[in-house]
C-alpha cells in the first residue's frame, strides 16, 4: 500500500536553522551567476558578492550559538546580519531578515500564520530602511512573496504546498521586474538583488523538504571563533597558551621610553611580542598565560579596539575571553570622546587617503568601488574616533545604507552620514564644513556642497551588454557620470577627455584629476594640457589618486 505522504504545519527552531544556512549555501554557491546579472558591467563589488559576505556573517553567529532556541537563533540571525551588511543589496537583505527575525521571536514553533506576519514585518523594515524605495528591486519581489505568503496562511494546511507556492510567486515577481526598470529591459536581465532573495529561498525549501545539502561554507566566511588545532605533544611544548592581539587608540603621546617599558612588561608576562605604534594607535601581540594582565597594562596607554584571544590549548577559553570583553566593556563605558567632531571617509588609493588625511579625517575606511564595507566596519571605525560629532563620508552610492544602518546602531556618539556618492563629493564635503556650525547646519551646507559637483569615472567592462543605448564590449573603456554612461571607447585618455566634455556646463570653475594606479601621472598631464586648451576659464588641478580599477575620477564643480 502507497504511503501517505507526511504533512508538516511547523517548523521548529532545528529545522529553521538548518533551513537558514542551506539558504546562505545556496546564495554563495551562486553568487558569481548573480553579479553577472548587474546591470553596469564595472568591476565594482556586486550584488551577489555583497549579499552573501552580508548573510555570512549572520551564519557565523548562528554557528557559533551556545544552545539553540527560536530566541537565540532570530538574535544571531538578525545581529549577525546587520553587522556585516555590505551594499544596499546586502543591507536590504539584512533588514528583510531583521524583521523577520522580530516576526519569530517569542514562539517555539512557527506555522503559516506567523510565517506570513514575519515575512510582512521584514518587508516592512526593509522599506523603512531604503529612503526614496523602487520598484523592480528585490523589495518589489520581498513583497510579492510576502502578499502571497498572507493570502494563503489561513487556509494553510501543509507547509509544504505554502512554500512552494511563496516562492514561486516570489519568482514570477522576479521575471516581470524588466517591465519595472527600463534599465534592466534594455540589458535582458532580471533584478540581481531579488535574485539573490529568491536564491536563498530556494535553498530554505530545499533544507524543509529534507534534501541532503553541504552545510560547509568557505574558510573564513562562516566558521565562528574557532583556533587552529594542535597536536596533544605541541600543546604540551607551548609555555604561554593565549595568543591575544589588539588595538591601542592613544589618548595621549606614546614615546619610545613608553614603547620600550610596555615592550618590557608584556616580555616578563609572555612572549612572540610585536609592539607597532604610530601616532594614534599601537598594534599588540603577544602569547601569554593571563591576557587580562596584558589588557590592563595597556588600558593605561588609552581604549582597546579589536581585542582578539585564541586559547592555543583550547582550555579556560570561555572564561578568559568573557573576562576579557569585560574589561574592554568598562573601558568604553569609561571612555569620553575628546573632542567635538570627527570624521570618517571611505577611501581607496594612497593618494587619495592622504587627501582626505590633509582634510583632517580622522579614520579611514578601505574600500569603495571594489568591495563595499559593511555595518560593522563603520561601527569599528566610530568606536576609533574619540569625537562626541562623528561625520561619515560613504562616498559610494552603494554604501550609504550600512552607514545609515551603522549611524541607527550607535547609541553613545551622534552620527552624521553626509549622502557623498564619489570620492570627489566628499573632499569637497570636507572642504565645506565649518567648525562653528551646529551638526544639522553642516549637513545641509555639506549636502547642497556636494550637489554643485559632477563626477566621472574611467573604467573598463568586465563583459558585453547593452546600456544607455550604449554596445558595450567587455575590455571597452568607459566614462561613468552620476547618472548613466558618458563615454565609451578603446583608448583611456579620449574616453575621459569625452567623459569631461559631457559634464562641463557654463558655470564650471574648476575641474579635477585623481589618477589611478592604471594611468600614469604623464598620461593625465597631457590630459590635463588638453583640458586647459578648450576650457580656459577653469582652473585644472592633478592629483595622484593611486585607486585601482579606475583610470582616473574626474570632478567638475
Amino acid at each position: 500500500m502507497k504511503e501517505e505522504p507526511v504533512v508538516v504545519n511547523t517548523i521548529d527552531a532545528k529545522l529553521l536553522s538548518k533551513m537558514f544556512l542551506a539558504g546562505a549555501k545556496n546564495l554563495e554557491v551562486k553568487k558569481e551567476w548573480i553579479n553577472e546579472l548587474n546591470v553596469f558591467p564595472v568591476p565594482d563589488g556586486d550584488t551577489g558578492t555583497n549579499m552573501t559576505l552580508t548573510i555570512m556573517s549572520a551564519v557565523k553567529e548562528v554557528n557559533s550559538m551556545e544552545s539553540l532556541s527560536m530566541e537565540n537563533l532570530a538574535k544571531a540571525i538578525s545581529s549577525g546580519s546587520l553587522r556585516g551588511a555590505r551594499g544596499n543589496s546586502g543591507v536590504i537583505l539584512s533588514q528583510l531578515l531583521r524583521g523577520f527575525s522580530k516576526g519569530i521571536r517569542g514562539y517555539e514553533e512557527l506555522d503559516a500564520v506567523i510565517l506570513a506576519a514575519a515575512f510582512e514585518k521584514g518587508v516592512e523594515t526593509a522599506y523603512k530602511a531604503v529612503m526614496k524605495p523602487k520598484e523592480g528591486t528585490i523589495l518589489t519581489v520581498a513583497k510579492g512573496a510576502a502578499l502571497k505568503a498572507a493570502e494563503l496562511a489561513e487556509d494553510c494546511e501543509d507547509l509544504q504546498a505554502f512554500f512552494e507556492d511563496v516562492i514561486a510567486e516570489a519568482n514570477a515577481v522576479l521575471k516581470r521586474t524588466p517591465e519595472m526598470l527600463p534599465v534592466l529591459k534594455e540589458a535582458g536581465v532580471v533584478d540581481s538583488g531579488g535574485q539573490g532573495l529568491v536564491t536563498v529561498l530556494e535553498g530554505a525549501f530545499d533544507a524543509f523538504m529534507g534534501k541532503e545539502v553541504d552545510l560547509t561554507f568557505e574558510p573564513g566566511t562562516a566558521q565562528g571563533g574557532g583556533v587552529t588545532k594542535i597536536s596533544p605533544q605541541a600543546e604540551a611544548d607551548i609555555k604561554f597558551g593565549y595568543c591575544t592581539e589588539f588595538i591601542i587608540v592613544l589618548n595621549k603621546e606614546f614615546h619610545m621610553q613608553d614603547e620600550q617599558e610596555l615592550k618590557g612588561y608584556l616580555s616578563s608576562i609572555g612572549d612572540s611580542i610585536v609592539c607597532v605604534a604610530d601616532d594614534e594607535i599601537v598594534k599588540i601581540h603577544v602569547h601569554t598565560n593571563d591576557p587580562g594582565l596584558a589588557i590592563q597594562k595597556a588600558l593605561t596607554y588609552g581604549s582597546l579596539s579589536k581585542i582578539k584571544i585564541d586559547n592555543m590549548r583550547e582550555e579556560h577559553q570561555e572564561k578568559l575571553i568573557k573576562e576579557a570583553e569585560k574589561l574592554a566593556a568598562q573601558q568604553k563605558a569609561a571612555e569620553v570622546p575628546t573632542k567635538e567632531n570627527g570624521f570618517i571617509a571611505v577611501s581607496v588609493g594612497a593618494g587619495i587617503g592622504e587627501i582626505f588625511r590633509g582634510l583632517g579625517v580622522d579614520y579611514l575606511i578601505e574600500g569603495g568601488q571594489t568591495m563595499n564595507p559593511s555595518t560593522e566596519d563603520m561601527l569599528n571605525a566610530i568606536s576609533m574616533v574619540p569625537a562626541k560629532n562623528i561625520y561619515i563620508l560613504p562616498n559610494n552610492k552603494n554604501i550609504i545604507l550600512a552607514a545609515n544602518q551603522a549611524r541607527d546602531l550607535t547609541k553613545d556618539k551622534n552620527i552624521i552620514v553626509v549622502p557623498t556618492k564619489t570620492v570627489p563629493q566628499g573632499i569637497t564635503a570636507v572642504i565645506s564644513f565649518v567648525p562653528e556650525r551646529t551638526p544639522q547646519e553642516n549637513l545641509e551646507e555639506m549636502t547642497e556642497a556636494i550637489g554643485n559637483v559632477r563626477t566621472g569615472q574611467v573604467t573598463y567592462a568586465v563583459r558585453d551588454t547593452k546600456i544607455d543605448d550604449k554596445e558595450i564590449h567587455q575590455g571597452d573603456i568607459m566614462g561613468l557620470g552620476d547618472h548613466g554612461i558618458l563615454a565609451v571607447g578603446t583608448e583611456v585618455k579620449t574616453v575621459a577627455r569625452e567623459t569631461v566634455d559631457c559634464m562641463m556646463h557654463e558655470d564650471a570653475e574648476l575641474i579635477s584629476l585623481y589618477y589611478g594606479e592604471d594611468f600614469s601621472e604623464e598620461e593625465a598631464q597631457a590630459l590635463a594640457k588638453e583640458l586647459e586648451e578648450a576650457y580656459p576659464d577653469c582652473d585644472i588641478e592633478v592629483n595622484d589618486g593611486g585607486q585601482p580599477i579606475y583610470y582616473c575620477l574626474i570632478s567638475v564643480e
